[in-house]
């Protein structure tokens, strides 16, 4: 049977403003049992409204009560919390009423540990999890079925490896991290040179160093350094399908959505978000407080915080074509353009003389 949660309670426990709205009920009296958008919500539920782009839903909305900022309360009659930040607000409420599954500390039989790895008492290994020599496991992590973890790896307190995730050697992370399935991180990064029309392999002698409070997302692939570290910074967040290639740096509590590809030692600053499929190319440097958009294309640096986007709004494919030989004769344009200016001021001259 669902938990439920009084109103009360839950400002109580994560700060905001109760306001009952028409009901007739006391905060401790009004309870909810989950979270629900605006537009499925039921009896029981909460939503959160941000956006006055979706007023409509609010008004229309069956949910018991309602999270949003002080400013939009009289667009409701619901219960409601009220809060500067509803987005963030929802998110920790949508925490405290599903809490993460309690785990029971052990080490699974088939798991195997190399030499001089020592393990804390508090600890969860599952099934099949090979564990290399020399690696420190902090108090508290979780170690999902199949992960693989090799030799000389330092894995900080209450980290969470999902089910095979792969930790190449030296690679060092910080406490706190969750690292979704498929996840690899400290493979060789891509480096070759040429030499008389073939390619020798460059070894890649750097390690992948992870902070604190980090997230990397399923499937996601983290190249270890040629010679300096590949380093994340404390609570990045990364989404899934996402390559870091050798060398990079990720500044503090930078965001990036999935599918984006990052080139060999491009410098990413702090409190950056990048939109999904984005491409940055190599030796860039990206400033603090950068947002780039979905699918942009980012060829140099950025020295200035602001939001950047580098693509063509889609069109029918007919248009599209004819945008781009519109594009492509654009220098051809330009001169006529400059010529018939030219012309124009000739022209003129001669008439004034």
């Amino acid at each position: 049977m669902a938990q439920l949660f009084s109103l009360q309670d839950i400002a109580a426990s994560l700060g905001g403003e109760v306001n009952v709205g028409l009901s007739a009920a006391t905060p401790r009296e009004i309870t909810i049992s989950r979270m629900s958008s605006l537009a499925h919500a039921q009896a029981g539920a909460i939503s959160f409204f941000n956006d006055t782009k979706y007023t409509q839903s609010l008004q229309n909305t069956l949910a018991t009560a309602v999270i949003l900022r002080p400013e939009h309360q009289h667009l409701t009659t619901l219960p409601c919390i009220l809060t500067d930040n509803p987005y963030a607000y929802f998110a920790k409420l949508s925490a405290l009423l599903n809490p993460p599954k309690q785990y029971t500390q052990h080490v699974h039989a088939s798991a195997v540990i190399g030499y001089e790895t020592k393990l804390p008492t508090d600890l969860t290994i599952d099934a099949m999890v090979s564990i290399g020599d020399r690696v420190t496991l902090g108090k508290g992590v979780r170690i999902g079925a199949g992960c693989v973890i090799e030799d000389d790896v330092t894995i900080g307190a209450h980290t969470i490896l999902e089910p095979r995730v792969v930790i190449k050697h030296g690679t060092v992370i910080g406490h706190d991290c969750h690292f979704f399935s498929g996840a690899v991180i400290g493979n060789d990064g891509f480096g070759y040179a040429e030499e008389q029309g073939q390619w020798v392999k460059i070894p890649q002698i750097g390690r992948v160093v992870i902070g604190n409070h980090v997230d990397i997302g399923a499937n996601t692939t983290i190249d270890r350094g040629a010679l300096d570290d590949t380093v994340i910074e404390d609570g990045v967040k990364l989404d899934n399908l996402i390559q870091v290639a050798h060398n990079v740096r990720i500044g503090a509590h930078t965001v990036i959505a999935g599918c984006t590809g990052i080139a060999g030692s491009a410098v990413i600053g702090q409190h950056c978000k990048i939109g999904g499929a984005a491409m940055i190319l190599g030796h860039l440097h990206i400033v603090d407080g950068v947002t780039i958009s979905p699918g942009s294309m980012i060829m140099r640096s950025i020295q200035q915080p602001g939001t950047y986007t580098a693509l063509m709004p889609f069109q029918k494919h007919e248009d599209w074509l004819r945008t781009a030989a519109n594009i492509r004769h654009l220098e051809q344009n330009n001169l006529k353009l400059k010529q018939l200016e030219q012309a124009i001021s000739s022209i003129k001259k001669h008439t004034e003389d």
